[in-house]
């Protein structure tokens, strides 16, 4: 499915608050002057205070799923407005999907 491109700009949060702060393992390939994120790349959850049952299971990372299929960065697949994010807690179950906020809208992949 066609989207957007997303950068090391892009503004994404968990479902409960926390904001996601993405690290791009590459910095060759640009969209709107930043970085280009590939699936691989790391996204960090912070501030997350969801809970369960009392006992906190704050989302930590964001694991990607559903990246472009016909485009490749140095060899990995670019993230999408599209892709859908797993944010996950410490022990790596999903708590949600990550929302995106705001992101470059210039450069379309599929």
């Amino acid at each position: 499915m066609p989207g957007y491109v997303l950068t090391s700009t892009t503004v994404a949060s968990c479902p409960h608050g926390g904001q996601v702060s993405f690290v791009p393992s590459q910095m060759r390939v640009l969209a709107d002057n930043s970085p280009v994120l590939v699936v691989s790349d790391l996204a960090i959850v912070a501030g997350c205070a969801f809970n369960v049952s009392g006992a906190p299971s704050p989302c930590l990372t964001i694991q990607w799923l559903a990246p472009a299929t016909r485009v490749t960065v140095q060899g990995s697949p670019p993230l999408l407005s599209t892709s859908v994010g797993l944010c996950l807690n410490p022990a790596s179950a999903p708590q949600g999907s990550a929302l995106l906020s705001s992101y470059q809208q210039r450069v379309q992949a599929t």
